[in-house]
């Protein structure tokens, strides 16, 4: 059997919502034949303690710098979330593919988020893993 790719993920999140961001966590570590990195932002990470928004900027383009893939969650939270522009324009700079996470059973989703996504998925691991399989760089 071929070795398994390690993907390099980015997950958009924000703390608020942080159990959203722990169940993909899950999933990942879960699912079988997949082998993962996670270079987002940790809740424990200093970089939320950034002296200004061009550091928290500049430390969040390090971290998307090295990844395959964005993951970002397309609650409708999203589109009030003030940095979540940013980091959709750091991905595009990048050339970092996006993949939206819409949440389990949603009525309202992120519309920011899925009209700069590469692929938008639904809340199953299946369909998660098979996009970064399908998009990562």
């Amino acid at each position: 059997m071929p070795a398994l790719s390690n993907y390099r993920l980015f997950i958009s999140h924000s703390w608020v919502y942080g159990d959203a961001y722990e169940k993909l966590v899950q999933f990942f570590n879960e699912h079988p034949n997949f082998k993962w990195t996670d270079y987002s932002v940790p809740k424990s990470d200093p970089i939320h303690n950034a002296p200004s928004s061009q550091a928290l900027y500049e430390a969040i383009k390090r971290q998307v710098a090295p990844v395959n893939c964005v993951i970002i969650l397309a609650g409708v939270y999203s589109t009030y979330s003030s940095w979540i522009n940013k980091e959709i324009e750091i991905a595009k700079n990048y050339r970092k593919p996006i993949i939206a996470v819409e949440p389990w059973a949603s009525e309202r989703t992120s519309q920011i988020v899925k009209s700069n996504a590469n692929a938008i998925v639904k809340w199953q691991s299946s369909s998660i893993v098979s996009a970064i399989r399908q998009y990562s760089i």
